[in-house]
């Protein structure tokens, strides 16, 4: 299958050099030439399926042309060594749980599906010494450093906003070591992600170093977040609740929404969307104004989500055609500032006992304002509440039980590189 550049000036490609690129060379993002409807018996079937059943189906019909099946197999049973179980929480809302991977967020699996391919590719370029960019708010750093971690002929440059995100997530990425380097840099968000995509678009970097990207504008990192919403409907319908399913998505980036877009694309029965946003509200203005106003990002409770200019919104304009009134007849968008958060997380807790992260809190609370009587809400809780460790046992004013896995990445010792946001300092840094 070819891969075309939002931005239609540059020419299509295959899926190897899709991934191993990350950018068009004219600055846009690629997106699969054919979404392909998958059959009604796939539908019929998949509530007995399994998740690695269900994912590889999904896979197949975007990689099956460019990977041997017993290749896309493999790195789509290694990603998927953990399940994301749909989980009821109050009337008809359902947290979609997507925080048992190895750093206790969704990206593990975006993060762990791409370090396989890439790593896939590399080897059948016979490349080596290939330099892995990414910006982080948060969990997009740690997944990726961890599904990189090791792999041969790979190094990860992780880069993330000073003091912007929880200090747990922070040491998910700067106690890794081997071929991983964390970059914190004085700025935010929106200043990491513009160096990176700076550094694709640098002539002599290019020409010096392979560089790709591992954030979701790489088609290998945000293509597979699509499996989860198969997997989710496929749950509902062993309980049959899988009638006009809503989901709402906490979204920073939209590559995890996007993903669920074109979930939809292939023929998943869902009703709709929601855009649920912190106070980096652009996408809702969007939606109000039909006019896309990106500025610099606000700091919130809920870090993975501030982003002030989110880099996947260009793909939905290309999904829907640039059609304010057909994005709108999928997504509705809701935003919630820092007080609202704590008090949803704080009430959902003693009223049903379940713990929210400040993410999902923005998902559930969406769900409790639009879910209509005949719907079945599903919120993405994108990461466990102990990845904010302090936040949420303040809301609470409990203590919140810190998993093995968070607890050993707390015991390393943090290794990183202090940075300003100018280009050229970053530029210098990765040359040398």
């Amino acid at each position: 299958m070819k891969y075309y550049s939002t931005n239609k000036q540059a020419a299509d490609v295959k899926l190897q050099e899709a991934v191993v690129k990350g950018l068009a060379p004219d600055r846009g993002l690629y997106m699969p030439e054919h979404i392909k409807t998958l059959p009604q018996s796939f539908y019929e079937n998949i509530g007995d399926m399994s998740f690695q059943e269900i994912a590889y189906t999904v896979a197949d019909a975007f990689f099956g042309e460019d990977i041997e099946t017993d290749v896309l197999k493999q790195i789509v049973y290694d990603t998927l060594s953990f399940d994301t179980p749909v989980v009821h929480v109050a009337d008809n809302i359902y947290s979609l749980e997507l925080f048992h991977g190895p750093t206790l967020a969704f990206k593990d699996v975006g993060g762990r599906f791409m370090a396989r391919l890439l790593g896939y590719f590399i080897k059948k370029q016979g490349q080596k010494n290939v330099k892995v960019l990414v910006a982080t708010s948060g969990d997009t750093g740690s997944a990726v450093a961890n599904g990189f971690l090791g792999v041969e002929g790979i190094h990860v440059y992780v880069l993330y906003p000073k003091g912007k995100v929880s200090s747990i997530q922070e040491c998910q990425f700067t106690t890794l070591g081997q071929n991983i380097t964390a970059i914190e840099i004085d700025g935010t968000f929106d200043d990491c992600q513009a160096l990176v995509k700076t550094a694709f678009l640098d002539d002599e970097l290019n020409k010096k170093l392979n560089l790709t990207s591992a954030n979701s504008i790489n088609v290998a990192r945000f293509l597979p977040q699509a499996f989860y919403y198969f997997h989710a409907y496929a749950q509902l319908l062993k309980q049959g609740k899988a009638q006009n399913v809503v989901f709402s998505v906490p979204s920073g980036n939209f590559g995890n929404i996007t993903a669920g877009l074109i979930a939809k694309r292939m023929g998943l029965p869902v009703k709709r969307f929601i855009a649920a946003n912190n106070s980096n509200d652009i996408f809702y203005e969007y939606l109000q104004t039909g006019k896309y106003n990106p500025r610099p990002s606000v700091q919130t409770i809920a870090n993975a989500m501030d982003v002030g200019d989110p880099s996947n919104f260009v793909r939905i304009l290309d999904l829907y055609d640039k059609s304010l009134h057909k994005i709108k007849s999928d997504i509705s968008g809701k935003w919630y500032d820092d007080d609202t958060i704590r008090k949803v997380v704080k009430d959902t807790y003693k009223k049903t006992g379940y713990l929210l992260d400040p993410h999902g809190a923005c998902g559930y609370s969406a769900l409790e304002d639009e879910l209509q009587a005949n719907e079945t809400g599903v919120f993405l809780e994108t990461a466990h509440p102990a990845k904010f460790l302090e936040t949420v046992e303040s809301i609470i004013g409990e203590k919140v039980v810190i998993p093995e896995k968070l607890e050993a990445f707390m015991k390393g010792k943090k290794q990183s590189l202090s940075m300003s946001k100018a280009f050229e300092e970053f530029k210098t840094f990765l040359l040398k």
